[in-house]
């Protein structure tokens, strides 16, 4: 599968990574989950180094970014997309249990397309994620690539 179809899921909470797996299998999208366990692995992924070195050029229909990560923190990648003339076009979602007024607003600043907060209750975990989902898997156009 080529980049274009896939989600960036850099999340490190093994229990929400399952269940955001678990809940993206539900809704028959076109794409390829690329799971990576903290911020450094995600610039990997994005740079085609490392473990993803032989990954197809281009990128990811969008990343849905933890902000609270080891190695490199989810605004720090943020960051280092946003700066680079190649990536920033790529859609980031804030996917995050951080409800701190400043993570939300350093995310904006930086660039995040949204920040979405994960529920604590299941049920609205569901719904939460298969509406981010369905808009950017499916729904939005993602930039083409050059």
């Amino acid at each position: 599968m080529n980049a274009r179809h896939t989600i960036l899921l850099a999340d490190d909470n093994d229990k929400d990574v399952e269940l955001i797996l678990s809940l993206l299998s539900e809704h028959d999208l076109p794409h390829e989950v690329i799971v990576s366990r903290d911020g450094a692995e995600a610039l990997d992924y994005l740079y085609r180094r490392g473990r993803f070195s032989a990954r197809p050029p281009g990128h990811p229909t969008v990343v849905l970014l933890d902000v609270k990560m080891p190695k490199l923190g989810g605004l720090d990648v943020l960051r280092v997309i946003k700066a680079d003339t190649h990536l920033r076009v790529i859609p980031v979602v804030m996917l995050t249990s951080s409800r701190e007024e400043r993570d939300l607003a350093e995310s904006y600043q930086l660039g995040a397309n949204a920040y979405v907060v994960k529920p604590v209750s299941f049920e609205l975990f569901r719904q939460t994620l298969k509406q981010t989902a369905t808009f950017w898997g499916a729904v939005n156009e993602p930039p083409p690539v050059h």
